[in-house]
């Protein structure tokens, strides 16, 4: 594991490898999160990502090369360990314009076969003392087919990743058949496919991590994903995203079915349940899943329990909680490989991504 370097980066300047547009947008961010944080967290989530869409065209196009130092992982050469994790561009319409912003990798979705609204409103609530958001949003999204087709489009060279889950009207006896015309559909823009066994907004979905059901989903997934990449002449790992708040027990009958059925790597982790540690804070109670610094201990701790009992040659991608270069540090030194980003990059900013890219370069 790579060891724990200094950071060459402070928190009030932008390491020159970065586009003079990256930078200009991490020292505007904080006015601009000030703006953004007096709406209502949905809206202020649509305002920015047709902003994003606008800033294609005004300079943060994505089609340089992201910064920092190269790392191999499934097969692919990520530019760097920084990721943004799915959940944030749902729908794949600002890829280029958040590439431009220096991630190594960016995990589009999650998509599922068929448009659908998600949940009622509101389903998106901020904790901003401590740093947090629940969400209950149930996998809204336009369907794979429109994603995909902007996708085609893209400049971003980065490593592209496309989430995939079932349909809310999907009962789990026929979730393969969602996740395998999810496959199809993105196989050929996608450099890796991460599967969604963990949103806890989807009703039953997290039944489908029992290792038995488990299993009945990845291994047509992983026959399929063979035979495309055949065809497509290129790999196309498979990663499968896992919930925190899993037993002991759980995580290693888990760990057994990615080792027999060759997954290329395991993201950890989804949002939690918990609630442990916001008790008493406004929307604490609200149901749906919790990401952010609250998250941040479990998740790591998830991830050096599934580091032990994981086969080796099975990468992690460490998500949850990641709120300074410190954080993301933390996540490497307990087993994983690279990271993503969500919440901590909704509070922070773009000045998050190039902490994070220093610090984990600097690591070696």
């Amino acid at each position: 594991m790579r060891g724990g370097a200094a950071c060459a980066i402070s928190g009030k300047h932008m390491d020159r490898t970065f586009s003079r547009t990256a930078r200009t947008a991490a020292l505007a961010y904080p006015l601009a999160r000030e703006a953004l944080f007096h709406l209502d967290p949905e809206t202020a989530h649509h305002v920015t990502m047709a902003g994003l869409g606008v800033s294609r065209f005004l300079g943060l196009r994505g089609d340089a090369p992201p910064p920092g130092t190269p790392v191999r992982c499934m097969g692919l050469e990520f530019p760097n360990a920084v990721g943004l994790a799915a959940g944030l561009d749902k729908d794949a319409v600002a890829v280029d314009a958040l590439g431009a912003l220096g991630f190594g990798f960016i995990e589009v979705g999650t998509l599922t076969p068929l448009a659908q609204p998600g949940n009622a409103k509101p389903r998106l609530f901020r904790l901003v003392t401590a740093e947090g958001i629940v969400n209950r949003m149930g996998f809204n999204n336009g369907g794979v087919d429109a994603a995909v087709a902007r996708l085609r489009k893209r400049r971003y060279r980065g490593i592209l990743g496309v989430n995939i889950g079932r349909n809310k009207i999907t009962p789990n006896e026929r979730a393969v058949d969602d996740y395998l015309a999810c496959l199809r559909a993105a196989a050929p823009v996608a450099d890796y496919i991460a599967v969604n066994f963990s949103s806890p907004n989807t009703p039953g979905l997290r039944e489908l991590q029992a290792a038995d059901a488990l299993r009945g989903v990845i291994e047509p997934l992983m026959e399929e994903r063979d035979a495309l990449a055949r065809k497509k002449g290129a790999p196309l790992p498979v990663a499968i995203k896992i919930a925190p708040d899993l037993g002991e027990g759980e995580l290693t009958a888990m760990a057994g079915v990615f080792a027999e059925t060759k997954v290329d790597a395991v993201i950890a982790t989804n949002t939690t349940l918990a609630r442990d540690t916001v008790e008493g804070l406004p929307h604490a109670k609200e149901t749906g899943g919790l990401s952010g610094l609250p998250l941040r201990d479990a998740s790591t701790e998830v991830i050096r329990r599934l580091r032990g009992v994981l086969d080796p040659s099975i990468p992690i991608i460490g998500v949850g909680g990641i709120h300074s270069a410190a954080d993301a540090a933390e996540k490497i030194e307990a087993g994983a490989t690279l990271i993503q980003l969500y919440t901590g990059f909704i509070y922070h900013g773009p000045q998050l991504v190039a902490d994070c890219v220093e610090r984990l370069g600097a690591m070696g």
